[in-house]
């Protein structure tokens, strides 16, 4: 095999750079994918997939990283794929409207004209999947981005914790949904992963799905919090049983976020979830991934254990911030050769 993966590993053809950005964001805004209606929480399911060996996850995720070279027109048509699965992220403690509308209009112009006419891309829609906030702004974005196809994105449940009652929780999401949010990011308990609490784990994220309604569910599982690759596994079954149509890694918060190893643990539950019932879930790693080349990290690893279908929005996101600008700097390279400096490019 080629050390460098082509552009038909991204299923496109070898062809110019814009035909590539077209088919990047064929299917960046609609929620396509039947929605995974759960299943019964099977625990002799959960115990023939809980087996986790960290040092063969470790090195799995060293030869996908070390051994894969994306290169010259491939990379940028790798980044713009990295672009169009982003949701686009504000959650400070200093946020405002003003900042969120901000961050709504770099979500529909994420690139400077230059950069778009220099790539050929002026006739493609080519932005962040999704803008994610507080509930707060939630109607504020939704204003924002109507009528542009861009997924609004509620962090709910007590986020980052999740440690308030069960019923607050719930009407936290009820409220987002009731402004707009057509996606919802929840996050869990951690104690009652700790504590081996899986029913009553599972009880409550069927009760979140049940309060989404129609906006689609992404299950934050906390993984920096959990301690063991056993308990992430875990988690994540839980997750998917229980009806999530993504799961999560991090709330961003954490003092370990998104880490590859972690990252392929979920995959492969994801990949055994599908085998057991044919649903796609989605998967979103968030938290510390800020750097262009990091995110070709993420999306060779989805490619290599998942599949072409899961370079997709509706199956992959990044949770950024920062990302976006990294990754229109190394557009910019791409076509100059040179690297601007960060306040050249406008601020999400």
């Amino acid at each position: 095999m080629s050390s460098t993966i082509r552009e038909a590993d991204l299923g496109t053809k070898v062809t110019s750079l814009p035909a590539r950005a077209a088919a990047n964001t064929a299917t960046a805004l609609d929620h396509r994918i039947a929605r995974n209606p759960g299943m019964k929480l099977d625990l002799g399911f959960m115990e023939s997939v809980r087996s986790v060996n960290r040092s063969a996850l470790e090195r799995r995720v060293a030869s996908l990283t070390k051994r894969r070279s994306i290169k010259a027109d491939n990379q940028a048509a790798w980044l713009l794929r990295a672009v169009a699965c982003m949701d686009l992220t504000t959650l400070n403690s200093n946020d405002t409207e003003e900042r969120v509308r901000r961050l709504c209009a770099k979500a529909i112009n994420p690139f400077r004209r230059d950069i778009v006419e220099g790539l050929g891309i002026s006739g493609e829609t080519i932005r962040p999947a999704a803008v994610c906030v507080y509930h707060p702004f939630v109607a504020t974005a939704v204003d924002a981005v109507r009528g542009t196809g861009i997924h609004v994105a509620a962090v709910s449940t007590a986020f980052p914790h999740g440690l308030a009652p069960l019923s607050t929780r719930l009407q936290e999401i009820e409220a987002s949904v009731r402004d707009g949010a057509d996606e919802i990011d929840v996050v869990i308990p951690r104690g009652l992963v700790f504590g081996a609490k899986w029913r009553e784990l599972y009880n409550e994220i069927v009760s979140m799905r049940a309060a989404c309604g129609d906006a689609h569910l992404k299950v934050i599982l906390g993984t920096g919090d959990l301690a063991t690759l056993r308990n992430v596994m875990l988690a994540s079954m839980v997750a998917m049983m229980a009806g999530a149509d993504f799961i999560k890694t991090s709330t961003g918060k954490e003092s370990v976020n998104a880490t590859l190893p972690v990252g392929l643990a979920m995959v492969r539950a994801i990949r055994a979830y599908f085998e057991e019932t044919g649903f796609f879930i989605g998967f979103k790693p968030a938290g510390g991934i800020s750097t262009a080349k990091a995110s070709l990290d993420w999306l060779v690893l989805m490619k290599e254990e998942l599949g072409r279908p899961w370079l997709e929005p509706e199956l992959f996101r990044f949770g950024a911030s920062s990302l976006l600008t990294d990754i229109e700097r190394q557009l910019e390279h791409h076509l100059t050769g040179h690297y601007s400096a960060n306040h050249r490019h406008a601020m999400a």
